[in-house]
């Protein structure tokens, strides 16, 4: 299995149709496949080893597309890098990877050019984008790519690496994610499965190119042969344009996202009416806008994927069919789906036993789609993989028909009195009250109780900001103990990590200043 022959099948049977679009450039698959396997070949005659790690630092564009297919077509492994990353991740990861070579675009020939003053092993720094913009301590790609012939065929080798994927960092420096072709490959067919998509689809990059939640989209859609557009960095205004634009008909954003898209002041749903699918993860979706979204769209399907970079990275799916807004099944709002064709779940005590329907334990996956491993970690990689059963890290349990409801992180569960409370849940009630437009629960040290819920909202415009009525609210939607004993309204958004995920360690730390454990 190789994911550049998605690239070349549709080259095969839907030459002529359109394969991406942005800003003036339009290329059909056969255009697109020759400039794929002229990336390969320029990599290759740039002095790139099969086996060995190229860099990939850029905002989304098509230049970033074909890298994603030309780099694993030379047999080289794609190590796409976090976008919001400061120099030091950036330095980190490079020298944690051993990149030799570090492909970049305009947007960060700064950053780039910081990074040639550290001691990283890049030796040589290749410029994407048009050769004029090329920096003159950099190669141009562009001119590389039309100096040689395209590759031939594909580098293949059995159960070969296709990249090093980086985890998001939210808790000190972030661990590479060694994954195959057969494990991308496997994960992206059983999301493409789920997808009533075609040639002539339209999906747009809107979440960063870097991540894996846009990957398992991106080599769908390139599986279904659908033409590709791109939104640079997403801001909500531009999303609603991009998609009237282009008549966008699939594209997946993460929550926070979602939220930023359907607060905006220029949103209407007539906007969006050529979007068919919306697709969704990365973190929990509050109940309260999955709601307000298919009430406001209700044609819209929409899809939830669940799952993590070490799982390439899709785990479940909850599908279009299952998001029911009322009658008996309105509670799988609240679920993760249902395994995808190439996986199996279980939920796991601590002692790694495999506990009975209805039991909340850790969420462990098996499949082809799993890592290999940790690169340069193996206790991290032994405490993730134990007998083939990778561990998420999240706790959740099965219902009788094997949907996976999560009710946290681990690390978030909140201690109050006792019992156990899910920070994900009471953040699900939070957010159906019509006075929230964002909300984060941490548990916040309590005298009393050990460990206090403690809501952090950023309200809706207008709001009457009463915590009172939140709170009660909330008691009519889930037990007492788990509701927020405090709330604070703030105005500014709440920090996110740049696959666009709350950081709660950030909104933590205050609270938790000068003790000595962060639980109490």
């Amino acid at each position: 299995m190789h994911i550049t022959q998605w690239i070349l099948r549709a080259a095969q049977q839907h030459a002529g149709h359109e394969a991406v679009e942005h800003d003036g450039v339009v290329r059909n698959w056969r255009e697109t496949a020759d400039r794929v396997m002229r990336l390969g070949a320029a990599l290759r005659h740039a002095g790139v080893s099969a086996d060995e790690p190229v860099g990939l630092l850029g905002i989304n564009s098509i230049e970033y597309y074909e890298a994603l297919y030309g780099i694993p077509a030379m047999g080289a492994w794609m190590v796409p890098l976090n976008i919001r990353w400061a120099v030091p991740e950036l330095k980190y990861s490079l020298t944690d990877s051993g990149c030799r070579t570090l492909m970049f675009d305009k947007a960060f020939i700064d950053t780039t050019a910081r990074l040639r003053s550290e001691e990283v092993p890049v030796e040589q720094y290749l410029f994407m984008g048009p050769a004029e913009d090329c920096p003159d301590w950099a190669e141009s790609l562009e001119k590389r790519m039309q100096q040689v012939a395209p590759l031939n065929d594909l580098v293949i080798a059995k159960d070969g690496i296709a990249g090093i994927y980086y985890t998001g960092g939210t808790t000190g420096f972030p661990k590479g994610v060694i994954q195959t072709h057969t494990a991308l490959f496997a994960s992206s067919i059983s999301v493409a499965a789920e997808l009533d998509l075609n040639e002539y689809s339209v999906g747009l990059h809107t979440a960063p190119m870097f991540h894996m939640a846009d990957l398992a989209s991106n080599f769908a859609l390139t599986i279904k042969c659908a033409k590709h557009v791109f939104q640079p960095a997403f801001d909500p205004a531009g999303f609603l344009e991009v998609c009237e634009r282009y008549g966008v008909t699939v594209t997946i954003l993460v929550p926070a996202m979602a939220q930023l898209v359907f607060d905006h002041p220029d949103f209407a749903a007539d906007r969006l009416r050529s979007l068919d699918w919306l697709l969704y993860g990365g973190s929990p979706m509050p109940e309260g806008l999955v709601r307000r979204i298919m009430k406001t769209l209700p044609d819209l399907k929409l899809q939830q994927a669940y799952g993590q970079t070490e799982l390439s990275p899709v785990a479940t799916i909850l599908k279009a069919a299952d998001h029911r807004i009322d009658g008996d099944k309105a509670y799988l709002l609240r679920s993760a789906g249902q395994a995808t064709s190439v996986v199996q779940l279980s939920i796991q005590d601590e002692n790694n036993t495999l506990l009975p329907t209805g039991e909340i334990g850790e969420v462990c996956v098996r499949g082809p789609n799993a890592m290999l491993g940790y690169l340069n970690k193996p206790d991290a990689t032994a405490e993730t993989i134990i007998d083939g059963w990778v561990h998420t890290g999240d706790a959740g349990y099965l219902d009788e028909q094997g949907f996976l409801f999560i009710v946290d992180r681990t690390k978030d569960m909140i201690v109050s009195g006792g019992e156990n409370v899910y920070s994900s849940e009471v953040e699900s009630a939070v957010s159906t009250h019509p006075d929230v437009a964002q909300v984060a629960v941490v548990g916040i040290p309590d005298d009393k109780w050990g460990e206090a819920v403690h809501a952090i909202v950023v309200p809706t415009p207008d709001a009457a900001r009463d915590g009172d009525a939140i709170i009660a609210h909330c008691r009519e939607m889930i037990a007492g103990y788990k509701c927020p004993k405090s709330i604070e309204f703030r105005d500014e958004a709440l920090p996110l990590s740049g696959a666009g995920k709350v950081l709660k360690r950030e909104l933590r730390a205050p609270f938790w200043e000068g003790r000595e454990r962060g639980v109490n």
